[in-house]
Parts: structure tokens; C-alpha cells; sequence
């Protein structure tokens, strides 16, 4: 039986769609970068930092030294920087095992530091409040070591020179073949490194009244003689910038806008007066008026006095000067700009103005945090690293080729690193509550989290001659039967420190 063929049925075909190529997708663009209408304002150039200062470095620098000498709240911020840097010196404490040693390493020191100023006008820590000045105003100082002969009687036979910004040509810019370079005053060599600066021999500000001839004249002085105090704030900055840079057209618009509200309100306080009048019919009466006014003492007007009646001609009216106030805002305005001015400069602002009517417990001692945390790494990177250090080197390695300190210099050239460790300790830093935070370390003490010698260097002091001092005191304490009780005294003072303190609610009144 033949078999029936089977019917194939076939499914419609479909038709594949051939595959959408997609545009590629653009990646999202940065704001920043743009050049639409938002940032018109903002420059697009990438010039190097040491191009900037080339070219406006002089015109900054006289713009910054102006304000510092004139404008009252850049002069007190001025003050403000330079005492939370320095204050009244950083001081080294060195790393010297030998007790003996260390201490007479200590007194030479101590002596040398009141002849260190080759100008003869302070002393070594009076110097370093100089350099810190410098750096608000000009944002670098250059010091000079200078070699001294051993008959000149100091104790060590150098001394420093301090120079300011000035005395470096910014112009001063040449090749001098085979990779050396003069810029902005210093020589590099072929690798980079400094090699020697070119100062001025006279200020290139100061009068030629005394007829000298080192006006256009120039000395070359090695590096290794030259320490060159400055905060870099770009990487390849080879000259600084002033610290208040950022705000210095703050400072100087505010500053002029101040005057002329003070002149306005001088021109408000004359009460002047102006009398008006119809223009006359005949010659005669004005000339009449006119010398009758200049008899009476008064020209063009009617002279006022306490109590006196005044009267008119027919005509005339009298009409009293009421230059426009400044209005309510006046106060905020000035308010938010300092705000700006102190952030610029970097002080507080209650430190800078003085205005402590909207400061609290709480604020200031915030800002007195944040303050400390910008100091303290400029005081370790810049005032210790660039200017301390290398004095101390100079110094101990002096020191010991003229027999200033008990080390011969076969024993300094064996361990000389061990005789160049220092310490440096910079100055107290006040505290709003001294008692809560003195008690607070004495409990970071006895919890064995803070050793006894950190606390007492952040006091601004050397431990050993803190000890040694604590020492003497018992026992002479002792040899004249003295008691202070200061155990007792110390457990209510604990006390005193630890029970609540009722001043947040007051700061949370007072909106801090």
C-alpha cells in the first residue's frame, strides 16, 4: 500500500530587521570646562606659577606692602598671623644624650641668640617675628649668613642679615649657557639646583640722596650662605607670593569705600545751608546784598548761631543740605565683606576686626581650632624646615671649630648627625578655658594615651629644664620646710574642671 505523501507546511518567514547602528554615545562634558556664558569670566590659560610672579610679582608685592602699612584691619591681621607663628620664638631642645653636653650646647645657644641680628636691632627670635611679617606682606623673607671674625667677640662667629623680597630682581632673567639659568634673581645650574643669588647692593626703593654708587649694582652671594624663607603653594614655585594675595583687592575696594562713607558723613555733619532766592530786578540791590554780607563776616549765606532769629529778605527761602544715608544695610555689607577680607588673609574674623558681639564659647574656640590647624603646618614645613634648621647647622658646626661647646671636631665630624638632632618647640598656644583643657591633658596623661613631655612642649617649654626646675623647687621646698598642699588643691580643681558646664545652652542662646 503506497504510502501517502506528507504535506509539508511552511511557516511564513519572517523578515529579520537589519540591526540599528546607534550613534555613539558622547560622554559627558565638564561644566568647568566649557565656554559658555557662565564662565567667561573665569581665565582658561594654564601660565606657570613662576610666569605670574615674573610678571605681576612687583606690583602685588607694592599693593600688599601698602595695605600693610595702612589699612587697619590688614595691619591687624598682620599682628594676629605673625604671633600665632611665632609668637615669641621657636626654640630648639637638642636630642643630645650627655646631659653636661647638651646643657652647655643649650647656654652657648642662649648666648649666641642675643648676638645673632647683624643689624644689631634684636635678637634671634625678635628675627624670626621679621621673617614672619615678611612672608603676611611679601610672602618670603631671605637671610643672609654672615661669617664674623673670631676678634669681632662673638660667641659664635656668624651672624644673620635679613632681606626683603625686594632686594631680589623679579627682571632678572638670562641664559648663561650649558643648562645655567638666571630666574628672577636666582642661579640654577644644569640640573635645577641653586647655585648663588644675585641682590641688589641697595634697596632698589631707597633714596640716592647720600650720592651712593651701588644703586644699579649687583652682588653675588653662594646659596649655601643664603636661607630663602618661603611657602610654596605650586610645585617648580621658586619665588613666594604674599600670604594675603587673595584678598587684596577685597581689602583695598573695602578700604576705599570706607573712606568715602566717612567723607560722607563729614559733609553730612557741617549742616550746610543754602539760601535761594528770586533773581533781582536792579543791579544796585544785588551789589547792595552782597557787600552788606561780606560786612557781616558771612559770603554767599546768613550766619547761623544757637538761638538766633534770622530774618529774610522778601524772596529769599532757606534750604538745609540732607546728603542720602547709607541705609540699614551698610552694617551687613561690611560684615560679610571683613568675613571675606579674614578668610583671604587667614585670621579669624573677630581676630582681625575685634568684633566679638556675635562670637560664643563655642565659635571661638572653633576658630581658634581651625586657626591653630593652618599655623601649625607653616610653622613645622616653612619657619623649622627653611630657617631653623639650617641657623642650628650653621651654628653647632661653628661652635665647634672655634671651642665654643666641649666637642673637638674630629668627634662632630664622626657623630655629626647625632650632635645636629633637635627639637623645635614652638610657643604656647592660648586657650579660651585653660583650666578644662589643662585638665583634659592631665586625664590624656594618667589614661597613658599622652606622655607628660608632649604636654608640656605644646606649654611652649623644654621638659628636661621644666623638670630640673621642678626639682630645685622641692628641694628647696624641703631645706626651708615649705607645704603648698598641692595635692589637695589639685583634687578640687579636678573637681571644679569635671562638673557639667551650663555654657552650651548659653552658646545654643546666643545662636552659636
Amino acid at each position: 500500500m503506497a504510502s501517502k505523501p506528507r504535506l509539508r507546511v511552511q511557516a511564513p518567514s519572517r523578515k529579520v530587521p537589519a540591526r540599528v547602528q546607534l550613534p555613539a554615545a558622547r560622554p559627558k562634558a565638564f561644566d568647568a570646562g566649557k565656554t559658555g556664558r557662565r564662565m567667561l569670566a573665569v581665565p582658561s590659560s594654564t601660565v606657570a606659577i613662576n610666569a605670574l610672579i615674573r610678571q605681576y610679582g612687583r606690583t602685588v608685592l607694592a599693593r600688599s606692602r601698602y595695605l600693610a602699612a595702612n589699612n587697619p584691619q590688614t595691619i591687624q591681621a598682620k599682628e594676629v598671623f605673625v604671633s600665632a607663628l611665632v609668637g615669641t620664638g621657636i626654640k630648639p631642645s637638642p636630642l643630645i644624650q650627655d646631659p653636661v653636653l647638651k646643657k652647655e650646647m643649650k647656654l652657648t645657644w642662649f648666648d649666641w641668640t642675643d648676638e645673632s641680628d647683624a643689624d644689631g636691632l634684636t635678637d634671634l627670635y625678635g628675627q624670626q617675628g621679621v621673617v614672619g611679617t615678611e612672608m603676611f606682606e611679601a610672602g618670603e623673607c631671605f637671610v643672609r649668613l654672615r661669617a664674623r671674625r673670631v676678634e669681632d667677640g662673638l660667641v659664635v662667629p656668624f651672624q644673620l642679615q635679613l632681606l626683603p623680597a625686594e632686594m631680589l630682581d623679579l627682571a632678572d632673567n638670562r641664559d648663561l649657557g650649558n643648562g645655567r639659568r638666571v630666574e628672577m634673581g636666582i642661579e640654577f645650574d644644569a640640573i635645577g639646583r641653586r647655585v648663588a643669588y644675585h641682590f641688589w647692593r641697595q634697596h632698589p626703593g631707597a633714596s640716592n640722596i647720600f650720592g651712593s654708587s651701588f644703586t644699579s649694582l649687583k652682588t653675588v652671594v653662594p646659596a649655601d650662605e643664603v636661607i630663602h624663607v618661603f611657602k610654596p603653594i605650586r610645585a617648580g614655585q621658586i619665588r613666594g607670593i604674599p600670604h594675603i594675595l587673595s584678598a587684596i583687592i577685597t581689602a583695598a575696594a573695602l578700604d576705599a569705600y570706607n573712606d568715602a562713607e566717612l567723607e560722607r558723613k563729614r559733609i553730612a555733619a557741617l549742616f550746610s545751608a543754602f539760601i535761594t532766592s528770586d533773581a533781582p530786578e536792579e543791579e544796585s540791590t544785588l551789589d547792595t546784598g552782597v557787600e552788606q554780607a561780606k560786612s557781616d563776616g558771612v559770603s554767599n549765606g546768613i550766619g547761623l548761631e544757637p538761638g538766633a532769629t534770622v530774618e529774610l529778605d522778601p524772596g529769599q527761602d532757606i534750604k538745609f543740605a540732607e546728603p542720602a544715608d547709607v541705609g540699614g544695610n551698610y552694617e551687613a555689607f561690611q560684615y560679610r565683606t571683613f568675613l571675606m577680607q579674614a578668610a583671604g588673609m587667614g585670621v579669624p574674623y573677630a581676630d582681625m576686626t575685634g568684633d566679638l558681639r556675635q562670637s560664643s564659647y563655642g565659635s571661638q574656640r572653633g576658630g581658634m581650632i581651625t586657626f591653630k590647624r593652618r599655623i601649625e603646618p607653616m610653622q613645622h614645613a616653612v619657619i623649622v624646615f627653611q630657617f631653623c634648621r639650617p641657623v642650628w647647622r650653621r651654628f653647632v658646626a661653628d661652635a665647634v671649630l672655634v671651642g665654643a661647646v666641649p666637642i673637638s671636631p674630629a668627634m662632630f665630624q664622626v657623630r655629626r648627625r647625632e650632635f645636629l638632632r633637635v627639637k623645635w618647640i614652638t610657643p604656647k598656644w592660648e586657650w579660651i578655658d585653660p583650666l578644662k583643657d589643662l585638665m583634659a591633658e592631665v586625664l590624656a596623661m594618667k589614661a597613658g594615651i599622652k606622655s607628660r613631655s608632649d604636654v608640656i612642649e605644646a606649654l611652649g617649654d623644654d621638659p628636661e629644664e621644666t623638670d630640673a626646675r621642678i626639682a630645685a623647687d622641692k628641694k628647696r621646698e624641703q631645706e626651708l620646710g615649705l607645704d603648698f598642699a598641692e595635692s589637695q588643691f589639685f583634687q578640687q580643681a579636678l573637681a571644679t574642671a569635671l562638673q557639667p558646664d551650663p555654657q552650651p545652652a548659653q552658646d545654643k542662646q546666643d545662636g552659636a
